[in-house]
């Protein structure tokens, strides 16, 4: 029997929509800009460039109806709304999710600038929230994607007008990492990305899959 310095962390897991089991969380990738519109909104060219991704660490995750914090060390917290997809036993895409990837905007900023990684700016503590798994296809591979901050929209779009469509960037994924059931992927969010305080109560949909509410709480 293994024993250890001290009690191991426990696996990061979703909620599965009808299910008493839970989805065990391995890693998390994430895709950069792959909206045209947010592309553009970001200072990128929308045409279809190979795409990038990022990483958060699968403890990262908000779920359960959890409020994530205001993260320490910036003052320009963004929303991100995405459709996220979770790799299953036979390597395909068992399931989808609506997830929001929190971002440390000036501190990318700076990042992007100096042409440093973006770990500090994506990959921090709570900057995965992320709703209830459900099973099977995705249920409108055109369904409309919205995100409100306190009851007004600030994101909306539809699934169709991503540059790469799900199944392609899990194809793109395993070419650069062998991936594993309990993967999730992040696969982009629509123009519309902007701040967050203390306080606000954000509500993010996609047709057909389980909500994500959450209320960003003071540090």
């Amino acid at each position: 029997m293994t024993s250890w310095l001290f009690a191991p962390t426990p696996v990061p897991s979703l909620p599965i929509v009808g299910r008493p089991e839970r989805f065990p969380v391995r890693r998390i990738l994430c895709v950069g800009q792959n909206y045209a519109a947010h592309a553009r909104e970001m200072g990128s060219d929308p045409s279809r460039p190979a795409p990038f991704f990022f990483s958060k660490p699968a403890d990262a995750l908000v779920v359960d109806g959890a409020d994530p914090a205001y993260p320490s060390a910036t003052a320009d917290l963004h929303h991100e709304i995405e459709l996220v997809c979770a790799v299953g036993e036979d390597g395909h895409i068992a399931g989808w999710a609506v997830g929001c990837d929190l971002t440390r905007r000036d501190l990318q900023a700076a990042a992007k600038a100096g042409g440093r990684p973006w770990d500090a700016a994506k990959g921090f503590d709570q900057s995965a929230p992320c709703g209830a798994l459900t099973l099977g296809a995705l249920p409108d591979p055109a369904a409309p994607i919205r995100l409100e901050v306190n009851g007004v929209a600030r994101q909306t779009g539809r699934l169709d007008d991503m540059i790469w469509n799900p199944s392609e960037i899990l194809a793109k994924a395993g070419e650069l990492w062998t991936l594993r059931p309990g993967d999730l992927i992040f696969t982009g969010t629509p123009e519309g990305v902007g701040p967050l305080l203390p306080g606000d109560k954000v509500t993010a949909t996609i047709a057909g899959l389980s909500p994500l509410n959450f209320t960003v709480q003071p540090q």
